[in-house]
Parts: C-alpha cells; structure tokens; sequence
C-alpha cells in the first residue's frame, strides 16, 4: 500500500469508528431519532429561516426528501413552520419547546465527544493542523471539480438517491 493509500485508509477507519462510536451513544439518549431527524433539528436550531430548499442543500439532499423528514418533525412536535409577514409562497422551520430539548441533548453529546477526543489535538502543532486543513480544503476541491465534470448537482441530486 502506497502512502496515499495508507492516508486515505486511515481517514476510512477514523471516520467509521467515530460515526460507530458517537451513534452508539446517540442511539441510547436519542433512540426515537432517526439521525436525519436530529441533523434537521440541529441545522433548524442553529440557521433562522431554515426553509426545505436551505435544508436540502446543507445535506445533499433533493427537497422531496427533506419535506418527508420535516413532515415528521412536525408530526412529532419537534419542529414547527411559519411564513413571514409578506411573503405567504414560502415556509420556514422553527424548534418547538420540544425541538429545543432534543436539540440540547444532541450538543450536549456533541461537547461530550469533543471533550473525550481533546487530548488527540492537544498534542498537535498549529503548523500540523494547518496541514491537515490545507489538505482537507484541497481534496475537497478536487472532490467538487470531478463531481462538476460529472454535469451533476449534488444538492439536487442528492445522497438519497444514490
């Protein structure tokens, strides 16, 4: 295995055991959750005006699917949508009280990863991360331009099909 090889396979390995092991510990506060669910409610809580068209983008997903996660969102009392004063042709989200609490669990959780996986950088240079967002910045450059020679809109596209 070259070194390109050997960096891309550990990335693959890291990224797996940290979504394994940050679900394993989201499935037991947030088990009525799907994990579409809690992202809409993170990115509702976190973007006033979040509308289906701004979600869709954020996740790479086409609006058909985001309408059937709010949908359920709504159903669960979790978020709630509005229109604003003047503007009757488009729908915004917002968190419900209920919304907020399963938002609060959600960062909580996520400063609890945070916390557990401190001590990794704290033996870094900023130099190295410098490094290290250099080469996230650029791979993720090349990643867009190949998906552009495509001819395909991710954001209308979408994971979900796939």
């Amino acid at each position: 295995m070259n070194k390109e090889e050997q960096v891309m396979a550990g990335f693959w390995d890291l990224f797996n055991k940290k979504i394994w092991l940050d679900a394993f510990k989201m499935k037991k506060s947030l088990k009525d959750y799907k994990p579409s669910e809690i992202h809409c409610i993170e990115y509702i809580g976190r973007n006033i005006d979040s509308n289906v068209t701004k979600l869709a983008e954020s996740f790479y997903m086409t609006r058909s699917a985001i309408s059937k996660i709010t949908k359920k969102l709504i159903e669960k009392d979790l978020i709630e949508s509005y229109q604003k004063e003047g503007n009757k042709k488009e729908i915004y989200f917002r968190l419900t009280k209920k919304g907020k609490s399963i938002n609060k669990i959600h960062e909580k959780l996520h400063n609890e990863f945070q916390e557990r996986d401190k001590f990794v950088f704290e033996g870094i240079t900023e130099e190295q991360l410098d490094i290290m967002i250099r080469f996230a910045e650029n791979y993720n450059n090349h990643l867009d331009e190949e998906i552009n020679k495509l001819g395909v809109d991710m954001k209308t596209e979408g994971y979900d099909k796939l």
